[in-house]
């Protein structure tokens, strides 16, 4: 998978670019998470939750992203057991808790305890106050990395919709 997914990416990055004065298009989420090299779980796992074409699409969309350490955490099993096709609804759960619709940028959030409503009908809880900022139980350890349709903010563990 991490092969497959950096050779698609460099394809991509490879691509020859049409004579403009037009910019560069920034990256959209899935493309800036394959590029990043830490995010190989998260990315297998939106593919087979079948959300690429959604986190490509338009948004804007704020993604609070796992790094692979983080589902490393995990009980083991449980990366695999959420790959197979019988549990895709629990994935797919699990992979939209992340996401919040709308960019949210770590100035937003600054000096804050608030909830956000996230794709999947529940809410994070946010709280920068702090210093950090926490999502859930999880720190954010690297914060906004735009992208042409939001922002991923990176976190150090995987939250978990109650």
């Amino acid at each position: 998978m991490k092969t497959l997914s950096r050779a698609l990416f460099a394809a991509a990055v490879a691509a020859p670019l049409a004579l403009s004065s037009i910019a560069a298009k920034a990256a959209d989420i899935v493309d800036t998470a394959v590029g990043a090299g830490q995010f190989e779980t998260l990315v297998a796992a939106v593919q087979a939750a079948g959300l690429v074409e959604t986190l490509k699409g338009d948004g804007p969309f704020t993604v609070f992203a796992p790094t692979d350490e983080a589902f490393a955490k995990l009980p083991a099993g449980t990366v695999e057991s959420l790959l197979k096709p019988e549990n895709k609804d629990q994935l797919i759960a699990v992979l939209t808790y992340h996401v919040v619709p709308g960019k949210v940028m770590s100035g937003d959030l600054a000096n804050k305890q608030m909830k956000a409503g996230t794709v999947q009908g529940s809410k994070l809880s946010i709280n920068a106050l702090n210093g950090g900022v926490a999502v859930d139980n999880a720190q954010v350890v690297q914060a906004d990395i735009e992208t042409s349709n939001g922002v991923i903010h990176v976190i150090d563990t995987v939250v978990l919709p109650q």
